[in-house]
């Protein structure tokens, strides 16, 4: 794979460059080579299935896997498209395979309606209930590329649709403690919004340039104190959750580990070296990871 067919975040260069250009061009474009994005997708569909209290629960797991894999790629190839010209102009996204044209518009939507296809195998998996709720989230699946367009905050739509996962776990086990659910989903949405805004401090030169808009614009020289508090909402939240099921001090105990290692992502982030923000974003899918231990120890202890 060549320097200029790679984005600075690309993980598994080696894997994908041993393939031929036209399927390496589409495993790029539903950023198979970039794992943390299916990583950010699948762990709160964990937090709901765990936190439920029905054990282990791994066929369901799997299946929520595949559809996060499939689905993050599908958003990806619908992003692509859609930003095809504003990718143009920022330099860690102008070679992607539909902005650089080496994948046509045509291509790109047929790989689009593959990976659907995926995610309704899927689906089918599910009782009624849980799809849903699956269902519900296209249409902000489908509003998200545009908000960058016309609000500071696009993490925001970011977070109510990365998280979603959180409402379909639960729901595919129970549909009672319904406060339990939307805590744990609203704590989902601060962590989405800290770690999307971190990620964001990567383009911040280019997106002012071409009037794309973030929140690690819009926050400034206070973007640590801004994920801080998402970081801290996030906590709350999970914490709340944990009490509404539990009742119980000592089952808050375990989201100790997941509220140090977002504290330490805090407190080393240094938005002035480009690599840093990279770094402590992808350190996320352990923040997911001890999260989801929390859940399991509180919803099956």
């Amino acid at each position: 794979m060549t320097a200029e067919t790679i984005v600075p975040d690309s993980e598994h260069r080696g894997l994908v460059a041993r393939l031929p250009q036209v399927p390496r061009d589409l495993a790029m474009l539903a950023r198979f080579d970039r794992p943390i994005g299916w990583w950010l997708l699948f762990w709160p569909c964990v937090w709901g299935v765990w936190l439920a209290g029905a054990g282990w629960q791994l066929p369901l797991l799997a299946w929520l896997l595949a559809g996060s894999i499939a689905m993050r790629g599908a958003g990806c190839v619908y992003n692509d498209i859609v930003d095809a010209d504003l990718d143009r102009q920022v330099a860690r996204t102008a070679s992607r395979p539909v902005a650089s044209g080496r994948v046509s518009r045509k291509l790109a939507w047929g790989w689009l309606l593959v990976l659907c296809a995926v995610g309704l195998v899927v689906l089918l998996q599910l009782r009624w209930q849980a799809q849903l709720v699956a269902l519900a989230s296209l249409a902000l699946v489908a509003a998200y590329p545009f908000m960058k367009r016309i609000t500071w905050w696009p993490q925001a739509w970011l977070g109510l649709v990365f998280t979603w996962g959180a409402l379909v776990g639960w729901t595919a086990l129970r549909l009672d403690h319904l406060d339990v659910m939307l805590a744990l989903y609203a704590g989902a949405f601060f962590w989405c919004m800290g770690y999307d805004t971190i990620y964001a401090l990567q383009d911040r030169e280019d997106d002012a340039l071409v009037g794309i808009r973030s929140s690690a614009l819009r926050l400034g020289r206070h973007v640590k104190g801004g994920v801080a508090a998402f970081y801290a909402a996030a906590v709350a939240l999970w914490l709340l959750a944990f009490w509404l099921l539990r009742g119980d001090p000592l089952a808050l105990l375990a989201l100790a580990p997941a509220a140090a290692h977002l504290a330490w992502q805090v407190t080393t982030l240094d938005p002035a070296d480009p690599a840093n923000p990279l770094d402590r974003f992808r350190s996320n899918r352990f923040a997911g990871a001890l999260v989801a231990a929390a859940c399991f120890v509180v919803g099956n202890a």
